[in-house]
């Protein structure tokens, strides 16, 4: 992986992520110190300044095969059966094993607490559906194979139940809407995704619960379940999530990331066929932020 610095300023490490969206500013860190990146033929530290007409040559470390290990992390189960396991995500906490995540996900803690090797998945066994690191609520997580076949199958045929609540950006003119938008991968950002002509079908359905100067709260339902779906198209009508730090603006309030929670889920129970419903209260900051939007108080500022 070779390129040469045309006109850039800067330090080194922020020029190789910028570079290579895929390669965060912590790794090029990572692999500066530990030699992998050479600039002209010559090792430099994470700070040297680019110049033009330097080379910079990166040769990545093989990667470290991800597999799933048992941890005993602590667990908020709403519910429990012999097919199925209804978590409450924390914010903050990563769903499955990947890179740059390799422990302390939700996946290592359901391992300690639950046998699913039956399940032929090392990095997300019983993983149907995901919901972001910063993303909190509900998650139904598959413990058989038949739960595994079926919840997915549910999934596809758009018969669960999945509706988030939200502090957005902006104020409506509209207090209800469905937003039909093909998703995919931004072409001038990898890590983040866009509105794209040849993106993937989504559709969102939004309700506006309360409405306040600079933001509101809103229902979300999912009809399709994307990568980023709520974030991306709530943005792309005006109304960014707030605290989002891909999607949402500079200015605004000062969180843990996207203001953003997993409410409600409904699905059927894959050997029964009980129609199972569950709803869960935001987490505290959102309660707190909620409240103090509804008393008048906006903490807006710039938080990055």
């Amino acid at each position: 992986m070779t390129f040469t610095i045309q006109a850039e300023n800067g330090r080194l490490d922020k020029v190789i992520a910028d570079h290579y969206p895929d390669i965060t500013r912590s790794q090029a860190q990572k692999w500066l110190e530990a030699g992998h990146v050479l600039v002209s033929g010559q090792e430099q530290a994470p700070k040297y300044k680019v110049h033009a007409g330097d080379v910079v040559a990166i040769t990545p470390p093989e990667p470290t095969p991800l597999e799933a290990v048992p941890q005993d992390i602590p667990l908020d189960i709403v519910y429990e059966d012999d097919q199925v396991i209804v978590l409450n995500k924390p914010q903050g906490m990563v769903v499955h094993p990947a890179p740059g995540h390799p422990d302390g996900t939700l996946v290592n803690g359901l391992l300690f607490h639950v046998d699913l090797s039956a399940i032929n998945d090392v990095i997300r066994p019983g993983i149907v559906h995901r919901i972001d690191k910063d993303t909190s609520g509900l998650l139904m997580v598959a413990k058989t194979p038949l739960a595994q076949q079926s919840l997915s199958a549910q999934l596809k045929a758009k018969t669960t139940d999945r509706e988030y609540l939200a502090i957005v950006h902006g104020t409506f003119k509209e207090t209800e809407g469905r937003i039909d938008k093909p998703l995919g991968r931004d072409p001038k950002d990898r890590k983040r995704q866009a509105v794209v002509a040849n993106g993937r079908h989504a559709v969102t359905h939004f309700q506006v619960l309360e409405q306040f100067a600079h933001y509101a709260l809103v229902r979300c339902r999912l009809e399709t379940g994307r990568t980023h779906q709520i974030r991306v198209h709530m943005a792309s009508i005006g109304h960014p999530l707030a605290g989002d730090p891909l999607y949402g603006p500079k200015r605004t309030l000062p969180g843990n990331g996207q203001f953003l929670h997993a409410a409600t889920l409904g699905f059927t129970q894959p050997a029964t066929g009980e129609r199972l419903e569950f709803s869960i209260e935001p987490p505290a900051l959102f309660q707190k932020t909620l409240a103090d939007l509804e008393a008048g108080i906006d903490k807006t500022r710039l938080v990055r």
